[in-house]
């Protein structure tokens, strides 16, 4: 006879550690699955299919990102009818056909086939891990665990990218870098089917106990409205915005610059690399230190790193500057999330998550248009530098209009804005 589960629901790291580092497992796999294209796609677009025009070699990036935006605000909206387990499963079945098409594509368009397929799978799993571990972790390591959900999956990221574009330089660009993304989509689709267990019951615990106010009009509040929560989302947008014109423009320009495939699947690979092994120290910092500093000195750092891009020269150099890129964006990317978590309801958390996803992840294809149109109009540098000043500007708007109030000397208390039939419901 099955034995009952049990019906005490504990929070915290180390009550659930054995789910939580199951979900870190599962979510590296997310991750493998897009490292697995990242270094060699330039390169396969030209090589293979023949394509020159920036704006056409990165439709990809944009078909990823439209993708994978939607499936993650849809992900935000039924996780709490469907369950969170059902909706990752489903994104493995998706991400199961992507590197075969990727292998046997006769033509571009079927690549960018694949990666409407990769980005759908993307926004359900990953976002799923996201608000699995807020569930698991309670409000006192959330920081730390969005650190390690994170880390987990850009750390893939970075290891995949390298082994692909060794395997690349080795032995063509296809069929054998794909092999990673058949081992890959394979475990996880098994881990989670047999392993994971939902964790819907885990936030309706701590709802019982939360102290924040459901928001009246969720999508607008997370959006823009919402002063912190509106500046997270615009920073997200930004962030992925410069992600998305590193992916695609980096290995091109340096290619131009003389580099082998293996130097620049290397030098690609520091930056998701610093990025997510980083994570694993500013997701726990994001526990106590003001998560509005983090966020600007975060974006800051990124954005200068681009514009100094344009003069770099030496393989030392474009390392140092994809490294500083990497630690630029391990400060923002665990805080992001820890901050929607702080100033949300538990009852709310996968719904902003979801639209705060929704805009971060547009802000790819956002990225791949801007920068494929300024490169073929005006070249390559000047796409770098403009998607740095705007990196610049969010992290301004960060700074005047982020709020960080101290407590005890170091961390922030959350502020949050009642909806407006709260207030006059108080007066």
């Amino acid at each position: 006879m099955a034995r009952p589960a049990s019906t005490h629901i504990e929070l915290g790291l180390r009550q659930n550690w054995r789910q939580f580092t199951l979900l870190v497992v599962i979510n590296a796999f997310v991750g493998g699955m897009v490292g697995m294209e990242r270094s060699i796609f330039p390169q396969l677009a030209s090589e293979v299919f023949g394509l020159t025009a920036q704006s056409a070699v990165l439709s990809f990036i944009v078909a990823f990102g439209l993708s994978k935006a939607l499936a993650n605000y849809y992900t935000g909206v039924l996780a709490n009818r469907y369950g969170r387990k059902r909706l990752l499963l489903i994104g493995w079945v998706l991400a199961l056909p992507v590197p075969w098409l990727l292998m046997l594509a006769p033509t571009w368009g079927w690549v960018v086939f694949a990666n409407v397929l990769l980005g759908l799978s993307q926004g359900l799993a990953w976002s799923s891990t996201v608000v699995m571990k807020m569930d698991l972790a309670g409000e006192k390591d959330r920081g730390l665990a969005m650190g390690l959900n994170e880390f987990a999956g850009y750390f893939a990221v970075a290891v995949a990218a390298f082994f692909s574009a060794a395997v690349a330089d080795a032995y063509g660009l296809r069929p054998y870098p794909f092999y990673i993304g058949i081992a890959l989509s394979v475990l996880g689709l098994l881990g989670t089917w047999l392993l994971v267990r939902d964790t819907g019951r885990h936030m309706q615990a701590e709802q019982t106990a939360s102290a924040v106010p459901l928001l009246n009009r969720p999508f607008w509040q997370t959006s823009w409205q919402h002063r912190d929560l509106g500046s997270v989302t615009q920073a997200g947008f930004i962030n992925n915005l410069n992600d998305g014109m590193l992916w695609g423009i980096l290995p091109v320009l340096l290619a131009q610059r003389d580099f082998s495939l293996a130097a620049i699947g290397q030098i690609a690979a520091v930056y998701p690399a610093v990025w997510g092994i980083s994570q694993l120290f500013t997701g726990k910092l994001a526990d106590h230190l003001c998560k509005k500093n983090m966020l600007f000195w975060g974006m800051l750092g990124q954005g200068i790193a681009m514009v100094l891009l344009i003069w770099a020269r030496e393989y030392w150099t474009f390392m140092a500057l994809s490294a500083a890129l990497g630690l630029g964006t391990a400060l923002v990317y665990p805080t992001f999330l820890a901050t929607i978590a702080e100033h949300t309801n538990p009852a709310d958390r996968a719904h902003s998550v979801g639209i705060f996803r929704l805009w971060r992840d547009l802000g790819y294809a956002a990225g791949a248009l801007l920068t494929g149109l300024i490169a073929d109009w005006l070249g390559i540098l000047w796409a770098i530098g403009f998607i740095g000043v705007l990196t610049v500007l969010s992290a301004g708007v960060i700074e005047f209009r982020m709020r960080c109030r101290e407590k005890a000397g170091h961390t922030c208390i959350p502020t949050v804005e009642p909806a407006p039939e709260a207030l006059l419901q108080q007066t």
